[in-house]
Order: structure tokens, then sequence, then C-alpha cells
């Protein structure tokens, strides 16, 4: 009971039930079961991003260009539904993912093989990706009345109430739970992000981890990509500008820490939700949108401190330094 109390995804979950109940006081139609759907909907691609951006960053990494990689993916899928209609839907959802993957893997190759640091290298690929998106589309938006109606209705179709697209984000969070608690994969993750060199010794090549890790990142992005554009209805170079900051803050919010090795797959969209909310409820109560971000920038610092504090942790010695003989 105790470690529960002390749990930063007990403390979150109870901020994100207070906001609720704060904000059913002005609005009580906020707290319906039909509106915290739309709010879970609504924040849906979110949750699934934040999963991708936490493998990265508990490898010690951070990968800016997740936004830039989602645009370019949903607009490709976008031009080839628009050109090519006939193409099944479940095919071009797995284009999207593939170039994704690809997209990702660039980075993690330039990671990997090269040793530029992850946030040199997605700096520069998130204007890559971008200027790429007005390369192919000469500039030009994929509007909805070019899309097909199966194109657009695959996020929307309800199973027990709930959209298919936040049946996406459910079934892949269970994915990611598994991956990072019951592999050896998600254990190589931790273990890189605790300490790279002990991680070496034990038998864990971090260079290939990190890279699985933007694979993984990319490989979500896309899929992305493909909700995004269909849930929106529109691409464009537009999509998706800064979504990674807020990406960003949705990890450090759920406590996963930047300095790597830290944190859960509960807190990362406890963290999500948390955003997700208080984007719902500020307008609700008048709020104006400077306000706003100011409220969530404060949340985003004050997650930062509470990260630091939780940190400054003793470590395990693993290796001794002997004394060579006389």
């Amino acid at each position: 009971m105790k470690n529960l109390l002390r749990s930063r995804e007990t403390w979150l979950a109870a901020a994100i039930l207070a906001m609720i109940v704060a904000t059913t006081t002005r609005s009580p139609n906020f707290a319906s079961a039909g509106n915290l759907a739309g709010i879970f909907n609504d924040t849906a691609i979110l949750f699934i991003l934040v999963l991708g951006q936490m493998g990265v960053i508990l490898t010690r990494s951070i990968d800016l260009s997740m936004a830039s990689n989602l645009a370019l993916s949903g607009m490709i899928v976008a031009l080839v539904n628009a050109a090519l209609p006939g193409v099944p839907v479940p095919a071009l959802m797995l284009l999207a993912t593939l170039c994704g993957l690809a997209l990702g893997a660039f980075n993690g190759v330039l990671v990997w093989r090269l040793g530029i640091p992850a946030i040199v290298v997605t700096l520069g690929t998130l204007t890559i990706y971008r200027g790429l998106i007005f390369l192919i589309a000469g500039g030009q938006w994929v509007n909805a009345d070019q899309m097909t109606p199966g194109f657009v209705q695959m996020t929307r179709v309800e199973l027990l109430g709930l959209p298919a697209l936040s049946w996406y984000a459910i079934i892949i969070a269970a994915g990611f739970f598994v991956l990072m608690t019951r592999t050896a994969l998600g254990r190589s993750i931790y273990a890189v992000g605790v300490n790279p060199t002990a991680s070496v010794y034990a038998g864990i090549d971090v260079g290939r981890t990190k890279f699985i890790a933007f694979c993984i990142s990319g490989a979500l992005s896309g899929f992305c990509g493909y909700l995004w554009v269909s849930r929106y209805v529109i691409g464009s170079v537009e999509v998706a500008k800064g979504f990674e900051l807020t990406i960003i803050a949705a990890c450090v919010i759920g406590g996963i820490s930047i300095a790597g090795g830290v944190g859960s797959v509960a807190g990362a969209l406890l963290g999500a939700l948390f955003l997700g909310v208080i984007n719902s409820a500020l307008p609700v109560i008048n709020i104006s949108p400077f306000w706003q971000m100011a409220i969530s920038g404060a949340a985003i610092i004050l997650a930062v401190v509470l990260n630091g504090s939780g940190d400054k942790r003793g470590g395990r010695l693993i290796l001794r330094k002997t004394e060579e003989p006389s």
C-alpha cells in the first residue's frame, strides 16, 4: 500500500481524476461516458506515439522526427489512395507502417553505425521528412473528396461503444506492455538506459538495441500517419507540425526519465491522458488558449523536477577496481 501511494502512476491518475471532477462542477456532462470516450478517442494517436517515444528515450536517446514521419507516411498513403482507389485499406495501413519503419530505421542506422547523437540525427530528419512531403505532393493537399469512403471510415467503425481508432490504441498498448515487461528486448532497452557499459558486459548490443527502438518508433509513427489522415481527413505538409513536443511532454509527465532506463507503459499512457484531459477541460471552463499553453508548460516543468528528484538514487557497484600488484 505504501509503495502504491508513492507511485508516480497513482498520483498522476489522481490528478487526472481531480481534473475531471473539478471540470464536472462547471460542466456536468464532462464526466459522462460519451464525453470521456470522446476524450480517449481524441488522445488515441498520442497514446500510440508516446509508446514509441518511450522506447527510444529509455535507451538514452530521443526521436524528434516522429511527427514528421507521421506526416510523410500519411501523405504517401493518402496519395496512393487518391491515385489508386482500388487498393484495399488494410494494405494502405501496412504501407504506412512500412514507410514509417524505413524512416525510423534510417534514424537508427545513423545513430548506431555512425555514432551521431540521436538529437542531432532526428532534428535533421525532422526537416528532411517535411521537405519530402512538399516534394512528393508538389505542395498540394489531399482532401476528403479525394479519399475513398473505406479509407476514411476505417477509424470510425464502432465496436462495443468505442471507435476503431480507440481499439487500435488499446491493442498496441497491450502489445507494448508485453514487449517491455515480458521479453528480452524489453529488458535490454531498460538495461541500456540504466547502464550502457554494464549492458555490454552482459552481452547486450547497445547500438543494435537503440536501432530496434528507433525502428519501433518509426513503425508506430507510420501507422499513426494513416490514422491521422483518416481521422482528420486531410494530408498536407502541415499535418502534426510541432506535435513531437507534445509527445515528449507526455513522456516526461508520465515519468519517463530523459536520462534513460526509468519509466513504465502505464506512466507513459497516463501522461498522454493527462494532456488529453487538460486540452478538453480547459476550454470547457473558459480558460484562454494562452493560459492553456501556460498550464501545460507548468505541468511539464513540475514533472521534470519530480523526475530529477526521483532519479537521485545511488547506483550499484558493477565492477570493482583492483589494485595492481607491486
